[in-house]
């Protein structure tokens, strides 16, 4: 299997410099992260949004080994509030943050990242949207966890992620299913060891499936995070065996991969939401989209192939 290897190279400073000095890199890297700041991002949001869809926006970075750059990722989603502010999207366009840019991993990192994401929080909700926390490696997800928890008090439209290849999962969906609760489910894209999460495909498909159906029968606004077509359509008779409306689930998907489904679905009535990266830290997550799909990385292969 070749995912693990690729994510295993997603933490190596060594591929990291060969792969962003690869003259077509740049090239493949923007199927998938369509801008570098928010003025390159600002026409993404309003083609995309003019097309029916809404989108989630993550401001891409994960090594962060400073207060001080935590406090620029901080900043970084400000701007971007600001600029939803401007062209009145707030209601179409919400945000998903990795803690581990507020400063998760830093000394004191708990409490520095839940200082860092609040005002985000708070910002969002000020212009009638929302922000998602987004799952990273099992190691993080009792303080993801307990931040969410904690920023709900104020906000209760705060959204979280969980992964359906962890063992843990499906205690936390049944947590996590209640009145009001937002929660993505996606499959998992971090290199996880045996004893705490399902390491076969088709485990994780089962899993997955699993902890669907508890979010739909739940109380909480489930978000389906997949471009697997099996799964799509088990989510569309989930929903209706669960007696759910279409505007009372959605469905996500990555800017750049399957961009026919997100206006198929859209077209069909469903909520699709388009999960939209950029920023210049783009390496770790560019190496995950390829881990995730053989496809990717097909992609990424044939077009080193040609322009070599």
């Amino acid at each position: 299997m070749l995912g693990p290897v690729i994510l295993a190279a997603s933490r190596s400073d060594r591929m990291r410099r060969l792969i962003s000095a690869a003259p077509v890199t740049k090239q493949v890297v923007d199927r998938f992260i369509p801008g570098e700041t928010v003025d390159d991002i600002v026409p993404i949001i309003e083609e995309l949004t003019g097309r029916g869809l809404e989108l989630t926006m993550d401001v891409v970075g994960e090594d962060i080994t400073t207060p001080e750059q935590a406090a620029a990722a901080r900043n970084a989603y400000l701007e971007l509030v600001d600029r939803l502010t401007e062209l009145q999207l707030g209601e179409r366009v919400e945000m998903s943050v990795k803690l581990s840019m507020f400063g998760q991993a830093l000394e004191g990192g708990h409490e520095l990242a839940l200082a860092n994401v609040r005002p985000v929080v708070e910002a969002a909700a000020a212009i009638g949207t929302t922000v998602t926390l987004d799952a990273e490696d099992h190691t993080t997800l009792d303080s993801m966890f307990a931040i969410h928890e904690e920023l709900r008090k104020d906000h209760p439209q705060t959204g979280c992620v969980i992964q359906a290849y962890l063992f843990r999962t499906e205690a936390d969906a049944r947590r996590l299913a209640g009145d009001g609760s937002r929660v993505r489910l996606v499959k998992g894209a971090y290199k996880e060891p045996a004893e705490v999460a399902y390491q076969q495909k088709h485990e994780i498909d089962k899993a997955y499936v699993r902890v669907l159906r508890t979010l739909m029968e739940g109380e909480g606004y489930p978000m389906i995070g997949s471009h697997d077509p099996r799964l799509i359509s088990i989510a569309q008779e989930l929903a209706r065996k669960a007696g759910r409306k279409p505007d009372e689930y959605e469905f996500q998907m990555l800017y750049g991969i399957r961009g026919e489904e997100h206006l198929r679905l859209a077209a069909e009535g469903h909520r699709m939401r388009v999960y939209t990266a950029y920023g210049t830290d783009w390496y770790g997550y560019f190496m995950r989209r390829l881990a995730e799909k053989p496809a990717n990385l097909r992609f990424f292969l044939r077009s080193v192939i040609s322009h070599g």
